[in-house]
Formats: structure tokens, sequence, C-alpha cells
């Protein structure tokens, strides 16, 4: 009982034969996740071209555009004036909208554009939804702008072919990067919105790449049946959705799906280092990427527009994903029978297995047991290469773990696996047995399979499939004794669904979440390694033989080498430069109470420019409550500015449970409610309110506006507890109100916020090679006071 799950006469051959066809699967898949050509201007009429496209990206998504900004105000009328020229009836929603996260509240004014084509015999609504807004460091060719140019496109070419049947609503929300504060008050205010209908919304969290669709929301059956059906080149895959249901981001699709609304997500998320950048610019934008979100756009609202919507309701979700190019489907009740066919197979194969002698039970289940070895390694592995990268190359950490070139970072991840592998593998080989270690392994993606199965249902085909085909191919081998050649073909085309799924897996991972979590990629990387076993061993010589020492101890160092080499030559690869540039975190902070003045940045190890600025870590006259996280510090000349102001309108005490917080503090004894006036003056992106107290919850109400209230829990990480943001604040101020636990005394700090640091004197703008951090506050003039009430 301890062979070979497989053995041939031309054993090496066979093995590299059979893993070069794997290779050549993973190659393919590559090849195949691309994007489209891109159509120049001069396409026919009814065709989308990223040239045309492109000419209006030119015109508003030149310069940065946050919410509240003046190049927000030119960007919305002129694509007010392209929508109207289109023939199409365009508003202007104005509202606030409000946002809650874990001890922060944030509101601020919004101009949504809403823009509408009725149908000739509407069944429903089809909404076509982006937003406008930039982050405020970078100019957001990708994110958003490329979407809504591909909206403005697609309504030239809806308009050249007439009008479709169902009514068409594009919606350009605005404030998205301050938390959806635009699709949220739309949701609450907009008629349009209580219609509810099909929602196509379009995000980038990149420069590159193909168009995925990369959510869905609840009972997407016929929705992903008409995506694989209109779409020229569907991209995306079911584990998308599932990934992305579980983690705490979300954007437009949210509040919008949360209203009624069913429908499809979109983004490209490659090269995702320029993301809210200076360098998400149009220079930087793949075209092939905007082509390819646009022609998707475009079919998908032609596919809609003249559908009958109210068949497009569905009772469940299907799985989806691409193979051999093309897109495969099938519905949500098949996940768990697959699962368990997948674990019945494997069961199979193990016993099959013990009748030919090759392996025991109980070392069937050491070698499963003992799998979770180079599991646990690889993972940690991945994650000790970031942290020493980051002790290596500091400003890696402000880049979150999405580098400018990082293909020789992950080809070592990948690597490490392997070398994980192979450090469980070629030590308990003789011990166990090659075959008990084969079939083991392979109740690791049929145990996350069937896992899957139960809490992530559209995830679980990446590793059930990959586990029902090797045990299948396996069976098939041990059935075909006399037929070696066959066999090597069994076991090979056996882990071909592997080849084709879980590596692509693995790269969506490290280019999803970066190598700050390069963890979830080598994993995925070590349970392909799990899959592919037979063939692996298929050039080791025999047991009775043995691996020589030489050989036992050059297999494992050679991928040590591979993967230091790799590591190095990343490291010599991945500099910055002029094209490639560094982040740097740098703002201004003017106490307007103590008149002093210091230069602040978040970065762990300040680039020489930042050096310039800040020289220590002392943080003593900085404002009180100003701080979050650690700063350095240097002094700076003081500024003519006033600062915001902050009165008190009205407080009283509620009695009975004012709530707890979100830190277990004073919830029994109910709490205070304190209404504030809060003005700065003109040309302030908005007002900061740092309160010493956690709070319960935030209103806000300006002139013109409906007042909003959200309820807050939790309390801010790294500063004091409680904080409301008030984006784009009007000159007149707004009246902001704080329920926060009963307190004697309530210290709330001010900050007062316009953008750029060119007003302080003695600025140097940055070098080429260096760019402003993602952190919120950078670039940013604060001026603050500290109120006791």
């Amino acid at each position: 009982m301890m062979e070979k799950l497989i053995d041939v006469p031309r054993r090496v051959v066979a093995g590299v034969a059979g893993l070069l066809v794997l290779a050549a699967m993973i190659m393919l898949t590559a090849m195949g996740e691309s994007t489209m050509q891109p159509l120049p201007a001069s396409a026919p009429d009814r065709e989308f071209s990223a040239g045309r496209a492109l000419e209006h990206l030119g015109r508003f998504a030149a310069e940065p555009r946050p919410l509240g900004s003046p190049a927000s105000d030119r960007a919305r009328d002129y694509l007010v004036g392209r929508l109207r020229a289109a023939g199409l009836k365009v508003e202007v929603h104005r509202a606030v909208g409000a946002r809650s996260a874990a001890g922060l509240a944030t509101f601020g004014r919004v101009d949504n554009i809403v823009a509408t084509l009725p149908g000739r015999d509407p069944t429903g609504t089809v909404m076509v939804a982006a937003h406008y807004d930039s982050a405020a460091m970078g100019p957001g060719a990708s994110d958003d702008g490329a979407a809504v140019a591909a909206m403005l496109e697609t309504v030239r070419a809806l308009r050249v072919q007439g009008d479709l049947r169902n009514d068409l609503v594009f919606l350009m929300t605005d404030g998205e990067e301050d938390g959806v504060l635009g699709a949220e008050a739309f949701v609450r205010e907009h008629p349009l919105a209580r219609r509810g209908g099909v929602l196509l919304n379009w995000e980038a969290r990149g420069v590159g790449g193909p168009s995925l669709m990369f959510e869905t929301s609840r009972n997407n059956a016929r929705l992903v049946e008409t995506f694989a059906e209109a779409v020229p080149h569907p991209r995306g895959d079911s584990s998308m959705v599932e990934l992305y249901r579980m983690l705490p981001n979300n954007t437009d699709f949210t509040p919008l799906v949360g209203a009624g609304f069913t429908g499809m997500n979109f983004a490209y998320i490659e090269r995702s280092s320029r993301y809210h950048t200076a360098d998400d610019s149009i220079a930087n934008l793949d075209r092939g990427s905007l082509q390819h979100h646009g022609s998707n756009m475009l079919a998908l609202t032609r596919a809609l527009g003249d559908a009958a919507l109210p068949t497009l309701v569905s009772d469940g979700d299907v799985t989806y994903f691409r193979f051999l190019g093309t897109m495969v489907t099938y519905p949500g009740h098949l996940v768990r029978p697959l699962a368990a066919l997948a674990v019945l197979s494997l069961a199979g194969l193990t016993l099959l297995a013990r009748r030919r002698g090759l392996v025991s039970v109980p070392r069937v289940f050491v070698g499963a047991a003992s799998a979770t070895l180079p599991l646990v390694l690889s993972v940690v592995l991945a994650q000790g290469m970031w942290e020493l990268l980051v002790a290596w190359r500091p400003a890696y950490d402000t880049m979150g773990g999405l580098l400018h070139r990082p293909l020789a970072y992950q080809a070592a991840v990948a690597a490490m696996a392997g070398l994980a592998l192979l450090s469980w593998y070629l030590p308990l080989r003789r011990r166990i047995g090659p075959a008990a270690l084969a079939v083991g392994a392979l109740a690791w993606p049929a145990a996350l399979g069937a896992l899957c199965a139960w809490a992530a249902p559209g995830a679980s085909f990446v590793f059930t499939l990959p586990a029902l085909c090797c045990a299948l191919g396996g069976l098939a081998a041990l059935l075909l004794p006399r037929f070696p050649a066959w066999r090597v073909a069994a076991v090979t085309f056996g882990a071909v669904a592997s080849a084709l799924l879980l590596p692509a897996l693995a790269r969506n991972a490290l280019d999803g979440m970066g190598l700050a979590l390069g963890g979830a990629g080598a994993l995925v990387f070590a349970v392909f390694g799990l899959t592919v076993l037979p063939l692996v061993e298929l050039p080791f010589p025999a047991l009775r033989r043995g691996l020589s020492r030489h050989a036992a101890v050059a297999v494992p160092s050679i991928a040590v080498v591979l993967t230091t080499a790799l590591v190095g030559l990343g490291l010599a690869v991945d500099r910055f430069d002029e094209g490639h540039p560094r982040r740097t975190h740098l703002a201004y902070v003017l106490n307007a109470d103590t008149r002093v003045a210091r230069w602040v940045s978040a970065d762990a190890d300040p680039a020489g420019w930042t050096r310039r600025y800040v020289s220590g870590r002392d943080v003593g006259e900085l404002p009180a409550g100003y701080a979050r996280g650690e700063l350095w510090t240097g002094p700076a000349p003081v500024i003519a500015a006033g600062g915001p102001r902050v009165t008190v309108l009205s407080r009283s005490e509620n009695g009975g449970n004012g709530g707890n917080g979100g830190n277990g503090g004073n919830g029994g004894n109910g709490g205070n409610t304190v209404t504030l006036r809060v003005t700065a003056g003109r040309a302030v992106r908005g007002v900061i309110l740092r309160v010493d107290h956690p709070i319960t919850g935030a209103a806000a109400a300006v002139a013109g506006n409906r007042p909003v209230t959200v309820t807050v829990t939790g309390v801010r990480a790294g500063t004091w507890p409680g904080e409301v943001r008030f984006r784009d604040l009007p000159p007149g101020g707004a009246e902001i109100t704080l329920r926060v636990p009963r307190a004697d005394r309530i210290r709330v700090t001010a900050i007062a916020e316009t953008y750029g640091l060119s007003t302080v004197p003695g600025y140097v703008p940055r070098s080429p090679d260096l760019v402003a951090s993602t952190r919120e506050d950078g670039d940013l003039v604060a001026v603050t006071r500290t109120y006791d009430f």
C-alpha cells in the first residue's frame, strides 16, 4: 500500500507531458480573459466606440471632481447638456445624502443627474447607473469617468436605432466616493427609486482589464441568462458574486438593490495601483477596457430595453463561469448534489484504490489531515513575504498591497505554495504512500466545495468541479490497467477543470485584494497543487528505489531559490519612477485657537520630499482629537484663516435607554441631544466634527433640503470615538444634531478642510515620481477649533 496512484513505463515523459497540458490550459485561460479591441470614432453609428466615448471623457474627467468642488459642477453641467442634446428629459436631483459607519455619520449635498427616455410600450424600467464624482486625489478617468462617458456613447447609439420598448433611466450619481451619498439620497427621496426595475451599475477598481460582472441581486437566474446571451464577451463568474456579498465594500448598487431593484454590477480591476490616485487618468486608461465596458452596456441596455421585464423574475441564483471560452451556467438546485457527487466520487476512488492495494483507509485519512500543513504554510509564507517587503520597502504599506508591477511577486506566491507542498509531500511519500497522499489531498477541494454549497453556493464550483473531475479521472485511470497512455490521459484530463478554474481564481484574488492579502491567492494555489499530485508524482522514482539524498534536497532547494529569485526580481522591477510613482501623504493643520500650525504625514517612512515638512513624531501641538493613527509632524507657517464656527442651538437630556454608543458606556442612563450650528465660510471642502464621546445618532439640516437622520453604532478607531462629516457645506452652514450618552461635558473639535496646499507659504509641489496617497485627509488645509459644551 505504498505505490503511486498510476505508474507507466515512460513515467518522466508522461508526467512532464501531463503537466505541460495543464500549463497550456492555464495559459489559454489567461489569454481568454482579455478586453476588447477599441473601436475608433469612425465606427458605425450603431456600434459602441471607445474613440467617441474618449472625446466626452476628455471634457469632464481631466481633473479631480470630488463632491461639491467647482470641477464637479463643471462636469455636471457638461453631462446635463449632452443628455439634453440627445433628447432625454433631464433632472438634477439635489438632496443631502447620508451614511453611517462605526462611530461615524457622513452627510453631503449631492447633485444627481437623472435622465429618462420613455419606452414605446413599457413593461418596466431599465436603469443604467454610474457615479460622476471622483476621489479627491485624482481625475477618476476610470473610477468612474469611463462608465459615465460610456453612458453618453450608449445614449447616442440607442437614439440612432429609435425608441426601445421599456422606459430607460440613466442615473449619474454624485458623492459615491464619500459613502454612496448620491445613491442613498436618490433611494430615499426620488419617486423613480420606488418604481424599481432592472439595474445595470458600472464601476472600476483599476485602470484596465476586462469588464467583469462581479455582483448581482438575489435570484439572478434570468439576469445571468440574459447577460450570457446578450453581451459579446461576457466575463466574470458567480464566485465573485459570493465573495463580494461577504465583503464590507459597497457601491451605488447596494442602496439601489436595497430599494427593490434587481440587477448586475460591473467593474474592471486590473492595474489597481492607480486606483484613487492622480494616475487614474485618461493617459493610463486601457482603451480596451472602456470598449468592453461600453459594448456590454449597449448590448445589455438593448436586450433589457426590449425584454418583457416581468419574465426576468427568478426564484433562485445560478452558478456561472467561463470554461474554455464558453459561459457555463447551471441552476442553484444542482450545487449541493454536485458537491455530494464529488464527495461520493472521492469515496469511490478511495475504495477502488484500496481494492487495488494502493492505499488503506487510515493512510488516506492521514494524507487528508496532513494536507492541512501545506495549506497553512502557503498562507504563512505569502503573508510573511508581504511583511518582509514592507519592512524592506515601507512605501509599499501605503499602497495596500496594490503594487505597480506585481507579476514577479505573484509568481513568488505561487512558488511558495509549491514549496509548501513539496515540504509536506516529499517527507511523507515514503511513510504514507503517494497514492494515499494524492487521494487524501482531494478531500480538501471536495470539503471546500461542500462547505461553499451551503454557505456560498455560487462559489462552490471552484472547488467542487476540480474535486469531482480529479476523482473521476482517478477512477478512470484505475479502471484502465492495461492501457498506460490512457491512464495518464484520464488523470490529466481529470485535472483540466482544476487548471482552468483554480489558478484563475488565485490571480483574481491577487489582483483584487493585492499582496497585502496574498495568503488568499497562496491558499488557492496550494489547493490547485493538491489536485495534481498524481502527475507531480509520475517523474519521481518508485518508492523501493526512493529519492537520492541529493534529489531530496535539490527539489525543495530549487523551489527556495526560485522563490528568492522571484522576490529579488520583483524588488528590481517594481521600482518607483515617474511612470510608477510612490505615494506620499501630507496635510497642513492650523489650530485656530492657539495659532499653531503643523505639517502632518501618516507615511510609515516619509519620502525625501515629505521630510522637507515633517521631522518627528511629536503630536502634542496638534489640535485635540485631530490625530488619527501614528503621524509624523513638523512646524509650519501660520496662514490667515478664521476656522470653523460652532454654536449651540439647543441641548436636552433624554430619559430611558439612550443607546450604548457601541462601546458599552452609559446606555441605561439616557443621553444628550445637542443641536449645533456649524459654519466655515466659502471654498471649504467640508467640515468634520470629532467628538470625545461616542455618538449614537446624528442629523443634518440645510436650507432648501430635507433634513436627514442616521443611527450610529460603534466607535472610531485611532482617534476620538465619535465623528460627523459634512461634505460640500454651504456658506450659510448646517444644523448638526448629535445624540451622545449622558455626560456633563462634551468636547468637539471642528475641522474645516479646503483643497490643495499651494496656498501655504513655502510649499513646493511633489516631484514627478511622487503622487498623493489615498488617505482622505491628504493634500488638505485643515483649520480647527475646539469647543467644550
